[in-house]
């Protein structure tokens, strides 16, 4: 299942990443959830359970394996964490760029009026809120599902460290995790051959069972 990215707040047009992982051999379904202009966090996690629970109802023996990007990786991490119907019922998750702590010292523009965490809780993220908590990812570390984290080290819209200190969260609460920082930003290519790569091991192997 593949979230398209856009900040909660738009769905981008154009995304390769589909075709990116179908040359893997993956049947891809995008899905989508609403933007935080129509409704508030935790209505995108409901909305990606949703279509989770479509897709394991007409293959019940299918293995589910979610992607994102950006927003849509946060999304990914967040049904791959919790869960569909309980945790532990997704297979993996690949996460590109993505955004997973709104409090990160080093990431003062997420607490800013107006950002997209603003616009996603519809308050600005602060500590000791318990949608703040909610929302942010390693606070529901756990469950031992494989966790593969893509990030540009040149990326200027949400930062590298976001991933690293997520991958520090996953590998203390015993995850298999892979965390890759390739050259670029935002936006990575996952049909760069090195991605490509990093994507195909994490298959042969963690996501594979």
């Amino acid at each position: 299942m593949w979230l398209h990215g856009g900040a909660w707040m738009m769905r981008p047009e154009g995304d390769r990443s589909a075709k990116a992982y179908q040359r893997h051999g993956l049947e891809v379904v995008p899905a989508t959830y609403r933007l935080s202009g129509e409704a508030r966090w935790p209505a995108q996690l409901a909305d990606v359970r949703a279509a989770a629970r479509e897709i394991m109802a007409g293959d019940p023996d299918v293995r589910l394996l979610v992607a994102g990007h950006s927003a849509g990786a946060h999304l990914a991490l967040h049904l791959a964490l919790r869960g569909v119907n309980r945790p532990g019922d997704v297979a993996a998750v690949i996460a590109a760029s993505p955004p997973t702590d709104p409090l990160a010292a080093d990431w003062p523009e997420s607490r800013e009026a107006g950002s997209p965490w603003a616009r996603l809780l519809g308050q600005v993220p602060a500590a000791g809120d318990p949608a703040t908590a909610d929302v942010t990812v390693a606070n529901h570390v756990g469950t031992g599902v494989p966790v593969l984290l893509l990030h540009g080290a040149d990326d200027q819209v949400v930062p590298p460290t976001q991933t690293l200190d997520l991958a520090n969260a996953l590998l203390a609460a015993g995850h298999p995790v892979t965390a890759y920082l390739c050259p670029g930003g935002h936006d990575l290519r996952l049909d760069d051959a090195d991605v490509e790569q990093v994507v195909a091991a994490f298959l042969r192997g963690p996501a594979a069972g």
